[in-house]
């Protein structure tokens, strides 16, 4: 299962925030898949790569209730904490950049620390998404940076990161965790 974190409605379609969202869009829309509403809180998808059946997924609880959904879709779907990617935006990472780690804290995103709860587990793969930390000034509003939309001279920059994110979650989905570590980080 790849999760994409983000918050559903137009308002936030192109925002930091949505980055996770932007991943898992693209994935989809690569195995020309369209997202269906879910039995709870969430949107999914289903598609094959490289003989692996795989759910992508898009939480509607908003970020901060992400796990409420993740936790759902993962019982319903039967899929083991070992078998998620969580994808998500990260603004202590430089805009373009990625990292994959294997397990561990939520590191302040609040809507990572809700999928830690509702598994009361953290040791799921996750994919983080650099939005850019020269733009991060103490004391700076954080909800208002995360929630603006990127700027005009970024967006080729996101999308380079959006298609090496693609790329990240197939060596997962093949090749596991440290392949995909060694590989992007």
């Amino acid at each position: 299962m790849i999760v994409g974190l983000g918050n559903i409605g137009r308002e936030y379609e192109a925002t930091r925030h949505n980055v996770g969202f932007m991943v898992v869009d693209s994935v989809a829309a690569k195995s020309k898949k369209s997202f269906v509403p879910g039995k709870g809180e969430y949107y999914f998808a289903e598609i094959k790569h490289g003989g692996e059946e795989i759910v992508l997924l898009k939480p509607t609880t908003f970020m901060n209730n992400s796990g409420i959904a993740v936790s759902d879709a993962m019982g319903r779907f039967d899929v083991d904490v070992q078998d998620l990617l969580v994808v998500y935006d990260d603004f202590n990472i430089p805009l373009g950049k990625l990292r994959l780690r294997k397990g561990g804290s939520d590191g302040g995103h609040n809507g990572v620390a809700s999928v830690i709860y509702h598994l009361n587990d953290d040791a799921f793969p996750r994919l983080r998404c650099g939005i850019g930390t020269e733009k991060v000034v103490p004391g700076r509003d954080m909800a208002g940076f995360v929630l603006s939309e990127f700027d005009a001279v970024e967006t080729s920059e996101v999308e380079t990161m959006v298609k090496k994110a693609v790329d990240a979650v197939y060596v997962f989905v093949n090749s596991g965790i440290h392949t995909a570590m060694n590989r992007f980080n």
